[in-house]
């Protein structure tokens, strides 16, 4: 399983602290999903291979409109593993599941934003992952958290009967907000969610880098065909989008 976190100048803490705790933690690596470049203390190998735990270098475009969301998707989308766009409102929403080029429509219901049985379909026909963000139920008081508890269950409900692809987060913001995943499953339990859930949308982050990285491969075509091995000749295999 992994997490998505936001590192320095985002967050309060370095790479290394968030993937140390990550590893203490259990998961198997975290995605680092700063809105611009994070500021890496280390190299990522070497965190890697240190801490024993994967970390993945994305990003997650913030921007006021479609129109410079498609620029920022098109600048970073050779060069990071996962790419997520902030949604929030209806048009960004729209924008982000519309793009196959986009990995993650992140945080859906944020501010005024809604999420309906239209952005589903197309979310489900571009391999868009929707993301129930925990941040808010783990975080907020009062009014703000009901609304959240809220959202999240009417999110649940149309991914769910869309059959979405979906992954889950608490968004953490510092190695002290990173929380293991038996308690986000107990969180989410709380709140509406199988644990099993809870589980399949953390280990889908991890899912979405290793696909995404090995479509960067040499070998690699398009979906469904890699180049073989052996001469110039180009062989199909099956490929999950």
């Amino acid at each position: 399983m992994y997490e998505a976190v936001h590192a320095r100048p985002d967050g309060e803490s370095t790479v290394s602290r968030l993937a140390l705790t990550a590893a203490e933690f259990g998961f198997d690596g975290i995605v680092v999903r700063n809105h611009g470049d994070a500021d890496h203390d280390r190299d990522l190998d070497a965190v890697r291979a240190e801490f024993d735990v994967d970390v993945v270098d994305g990003i997650e475009v913030r921007a006021e409109d479609p129109s410079r969301a498609s620029g920022y998707v098109g600048n970073y989308r050779a060069d990071r593993t996962v790419v997520c766009v902030h949604g929030g409102t209806e048009r960004l929403n729209r924008f982000a599941v519309e793009q196959p080029a986009v990995d993650v429509l992140a945080d859906p219901m944020a501010d005024e934003g809604d999420f309906n049985h239209v952005l589903a379909k197309a979310a489900k026909r571009n391999g868009v992952r929707i993301e129930f963000s925990l941040a808010r139920v783990l975080r907020a008081q009062g009014g703000r958290r009901v609304r959240a508890i809220g959202d999240l269950r009417k999110l649940r409900e149309i991914v769910d009967h869309y059959d979405v692809p979906y992954v889950v987060t608490a968004d953490p913001r510092s190695h002290l907000q990173l929380r293991a995943p038996r308690e986000l499953r107990a969180v989410g339990s709380a709140i509406g969610f199988e644990p099993e859930a809870i589980e399949a949308g953390l280990a889908e982050w991890g899912h979405l880098a290793a696909r995404n990285r090995e479509r960067t491969a040499d070998a690699y075509v398009e979906p469904g065909v890699r180049r073989s091995a052996v001469g110039d000749r180009d062989e199909k295999r099956a490929d999950e989008g």
